[in-house]
């Protein structure tokens, strides 16, 4: 609870800023706010506390999450700084909507009451609706800012008709009350559907297959910044939110459930990396990327009681490469923007060899190749899914990240093998620290995954 005040307050400072001219201490200020409320959190872990008759609820799951959500706001609001060099008159409001997205993207993953649940996932969704259409002279802004309205809208729709269901079976939003009421031998028909209905939306927001269709135009639309946010944290939050909600409403999951999940887990591995091979735009591509990572965390949903820690890893290691290929997708689009066509990153390599590693490093670990983070949250991740007995899932997965190698490849291949198209020889500081700093992060984890998955246990 004390997290979600500290960072209300923080977005909060940011618009008073504005109010006295301020705008050059934004952004130095909201990283080091966002660093104190990163240690705030980290002191509550070990404790398991809830507050306003369990509105909110804090425990290690949540406390590890919203850990990680924080670091990846404070890097996205690094970048902010060279992103919106051009409107430094409306830099409050930009930052300071991130910042509220991260209250919602807290409260999210520590709700004890599904109106709570309901309360933080409008809050991030609004603010994204924001962030996508924030380039208003830009039609392609325009057209991703309203797709995205319309799809959230109706899941959140959805999701909203779920907890209603919910709500008419157990006469309670209190997922306590609902967790004990479900283990009583006659559940109304009403629970198991409200349950389906909240995982559907939630799969929406999380842009797994069938309902992958906005993703791709969306995530292109949107200014760079904002695809970022969506490509890394947003996607992370929604996972982390649907998992945690199968497991505090205690939904058994039948066979058939079951079999669902790893239709969608196949489908959007598939679909996703196939669809990324056929790509030009680097945005497009890390869309369906995204799409097919959004598979591979699907996959613990078939093992709730033991898989805690692992999507915590699996989520660190994929915000963390996130970020640091948008980092240098930002620096060689800068003077093209809504132009991120592979032909822009030809000769990377020679006229940037920092940034050109730092990029293939990211695209390694996304692929899943040693030492990176990426290859062991997958390692971690097929051998719990080996074990509870699903291994033609795990086989597709690993042929999906083999065919993955393809279209990082490409990518990998054109800064290295192409001659340059252009010299840059500007040199942002914050583009090049957040880079660095995120895929050294990845690294580390890489070499000491006991650091986050001995977070939750």
């Amino acid at each position: 609870m004390n997290t979600l005040i500290a960072i209300i307050g923080l977005g909060v400072l940011c618009l008073v800023f504005e109010i006295v001219n301020l705008r050059k201490a934004i952004i130095p200020v909201s990283i080091l706010g966002l660093l104190g409320v990163l240690g705030l959190t980290i002191s509550e872990m070990g404790t398991a506390q809830s507050y306003y008759n369990n509105m909110i609820a804090t425990s290690q799951y949540s406390l590890g999450f919203s850990a990680l959500f924080i670091v990846l706001t404070i890097f996205l609001v690094a970048l902010s700084f060279n992103f919106y060099e051009n409107h430094q008159t409306k830099i409050s409001d930009f930052v300071a909507i991130k910042i509220f997205l991260l209250a919602g993207a807290v409260a999210m993953v520590s709700f004890g009451n599904l109106a709570m649940f309901f309360l933080g996932i409008e809050v991030l969704s609004i603010s994204l609706y924001i962030l996508a259409a924030s380039d208003r002279l830009n039609i392609k802004s325009n057209e991703a800012g309203m797709k995205y309205f319309l799809m959230g809208s109706f899941a959140s729709g959805i999701i909203l008709f779920g907890i209603c269901l919910i709500y008419g079976a157990m006469g309670s939003f209190d997922v306590i009350d609902i967790s004990e009421l479900s283990q009583s031998a006659e559940l109304p028909i009403w629970f198991p559907i409200g349950i389906v209905l909240l995982t559907v939306g939630m799969f929406f927001k999380v842009a797994a297959v069938p309902f992958h269709f906005w993703a791709p135009d969306v995530y292109e639309g949107s200014p760079a910044l904002t695809t970022a946010l969506m490509s890394t944290l947003a996607k992370v939050v929604a996972i982390a939110t649907l998992f945690k909600l199968l497991q505090i409403l205690n939904a058994d999951l039948s066979d058939n459930f079951k079999l669902i999940i790893v239709i969608i887990s196949m489908a959007s591995m598939t679909v996703g990396n196939i669809m990324a091979l056929r790509q030009v735009n680097v945005k497009r591509m890390l869309a369906y990327s995204g799409i097919s990572h959004a598979g591979f965390m699907i996959m613990t949903l078939l093992t709730i009681p033991t898989s805690g820690g692992t999507l915590l890893y699996y989520a660190t290691a994929y915000g963390l490469s996130g970020i640091a290929a948008f980092s240098v997708i930002l620096y060689v689009c800068k003077n093209t923007p809504y132009n991120e066509d592979i032909t822009n990153f030809h000769g990377l390599g020679k006229t940037n060899p920092l940034l050109a590693g730092v990029l293939t490093a990211a695209m390694l670990s996304m692929a899943g190749i040693p030492i990176f983070s990426g290859f062991f949250a997958k390692l971690f991740l097929f051998n719990q899914t080996i074990e509870a007995g699903y291994m033609a899932l795990v086989i597709v997965a690993i042929v999906n990240s083999i065919i993955s190698v393809g279209y990082y490849f490409k990518l990998i291949l054109a800064m290295y093998t192409k001659e340059p198209n252009e010299k840059r020889t500007s040199t942002p500081i914050l583009i090049y620290g957040v880079a660095i700093v995120s895929i050294l992060l990845n690294i580390i984890l890489g070499l000491n995954p006991s650091l986050v998955l001995d977070i939750i246990k």
